[in-house]
């Protein structure tokens, strides 16, 4: 009873008018901020610090969780109207919400990534409540070779499971790879690949990087359109939001996958966010009857991909109250600004300022709760109205927000240019039918990967082999040879079988 005693009493305190009015303010700027490609949460968070030095710290706090798991969810906007992830973890949600916006379902797509977002968000605040200190004890568990590992696997995964064909999913991942060691190197800080451009020795920004690919190829595509026949806006369908609300069953299968990978991903320090929801979607293609329908309008990837990045939103928190261990960009900000305000993080937080910090587990839940509400009376039925718009408009709109993203990012219009080149590779690659998913994640693992493959051997001072003789380093070898392995071997054999029935 004493390690929910703090809960009970933070309950009144969290639920009084300024702390109330903060979490909704901090929901409406998240949502705002997470539709700006260029413009992420952990940027608004970092903006907010220094204007809550003179606020209460549950308020502060209160604000922060609004605009993260406000963010979370608005970078699914552009990603459904307009194939721009308006944050990394988005990247996924374009796979099918693009697709459902195309054939006039756009408000029904941004009703499902609504709901995810909010479910995931508040099973991983429950989860956060319950779980943190048990589970925090598991990260412990995690070394270099471990997360070296875990980072394999989920290229793997998207190499083999988003793609149609292995070798052009594994080229694609090769690229970002490739691509992730521009810049200097994380051990020794040697130049790589920066051919005499001091402005790449910070290596390629992921926002520069997305922007490029998945909205200068739109662009291009739609100018085609335009060229051949002028377009006019497009139709919108909207079901009633109780009518989506019936179909939660439906997604209950694909949620609790989605709240597996969140988790687990979460626990591990700085190997959370965007890859939770390729792992999600990666399950739920993997479990439909339907596959093919993946990637052409399933709305069942745009809840796999939603709830999976909000699931770990919370989860990624755990080992930081814990453990001060951030477990995402994100959540090292906060953690800044548990610091600003005389709370250190660890074992002691809990026995010492309980009360806040499980006011601030509840902010959590109540800022994913408050999604529903905004979103479904306010961002679904605003933001959706974006597809009306003229297709040679929507162009010129889509090319000024996309410079200004890129340029927001450093201030520099290097980073601009970078993007119109990344444009003309995407360009390229789906026209030549080669993922885009794989490159961005190779440049969002690539230096994890990296980091922790040469600390690994940095740490194997006896040659034990540590990479490979390691109990969890075993599990997920074996994972990652079925994971490569089973599915082309599957496809092979199923391909043969229906050859002989049709033959037969």
């Amino acid at each position: 009873m004493d390690l929910f005693t703090p809960l009970l009493n933070a309950i009144p305190v969290v639920l009084t008018f300024p702390n109330l009015l903060a979490m909704v303010g901090g929901v409406l700027a998240g949502i705002i901020v997470g539709s700006l490609p260029g413009l992420t949460a952990t940027m608004s968070i970092a903006v907010l610090l220094p204007l809550t030095f003179a606020m209460d710290p549950l308020v502060a706090l209160g604000m922060m969780a609004g605009i993260y798991n406000g963010a979370m969810y608005g970078g699914a906007i552009p990603a459904i109207l307009l194939r721009i992830p308006g944050t990394p973890a988005a990247i996924v949600t374009t796979f099918d919400g693009y697709p459902l916006a195309q054939q006039g379902k756009a408000g029904y797509a941004l009703q499902v990534a609504l709901l995810s977002s909010a479910f995931g968000g508040m099973m991983s605040a429950l989860a956060m409540m319950v779980l943190a200190p048990p589970l925090s004890l598991v990260t412990l568990a995690f070394g270099p070779p471990e997360v070296f590992w875990v980072g394999i696997f989920g290229m793997a995964a998207v190499s083999v499971f988003l793609g149609d064909d292995l070798p052009k999913g594994t080229l694609a991942a090769l690229i970002g790879l490739f691509v992730g060691m521009i810049g200097l190197d994380p051990v020794m800080s040697t130049d790589r690949f920066i051919f005499g451009a001091l402005e790449l020795e910070s290596g390629i920004d992921i926002v520069v990087l997305m922007v490029g690919l998945y909205a200068i190829p739109p662009c291009i595509e739609m100018a085609e359109e335009t060229f051949r026949k002028v377009k006019t806006g497009q139709k919108l369908e909207f079901a009633p939001f109780l009518q989506t609300l019936r179909e939660i069953p439906r997604f209950l299968k694909v949620w609790s996958w989605a709240y597996f990978y969140g988790i687990f991903v979460g626990l591990l320090p700085g190997a959370s966010g965007s890859f939770v929801s390729f792992l999600a979607y990666e399950r739920a293609k993997k479990m439909s009857k339907d596959p093919e329908t993946f990637g052409k309008g399933n709305p069942e990837g745009v809840a796999a991909s939603e709830f999976g990045n909000n699931a770990d939103n919370a989860a990624a928190l755990i080992p930081t109250v814990t453990l001060g261990i951030p477990g995402s960009s994100v959540a090292a900000v906060i953690m800044g600004g548990l610091l600003v305000h005389g709370l250190q993080p660890g074992p002691d937080l809990f026995r010492n300022s309980g009360d806040i910090i499980y006011g601030f587990m509840i902010q959590m839940f109540l800022t994913s709760l408050i999604l529903i509400p905004l979103g479904g009376s306010f961002a679904t039925n605003l933001f959706a109205q974006v597809l009306r718009i003229p297709r040679p408009l929507l162009v010129g709109l889509i090319l000024c927000l996309s410079i200004v993203g890129a340029y927001c990012v450093q201030n520099s219009i290097f980073d601009v240019w970078l993007m119109f080149g990344f444009g003309l590779l995407g360009y390229v690659m789906s026209k030549t039918g080669l993922p885009l998913a794989p490159v961005a994640l190779g440049v969002i693992l690539g230096p994890l990967i990296e980091s922790n493959l040469r600390l690994s051997l940095l740490l194997d001072v006896r040659n034990e082999n540590i990479l490979f003789t390691r109990p969890i380093c075993m599990v997920l070898i074996s994972l990652l040879v079925v994971t490569t392995v089973f599915p082309p071997l599957w496809k092979r054999f199923s391909s043969r079988r229906k050859k002989q029935q049709n033959t037969d």
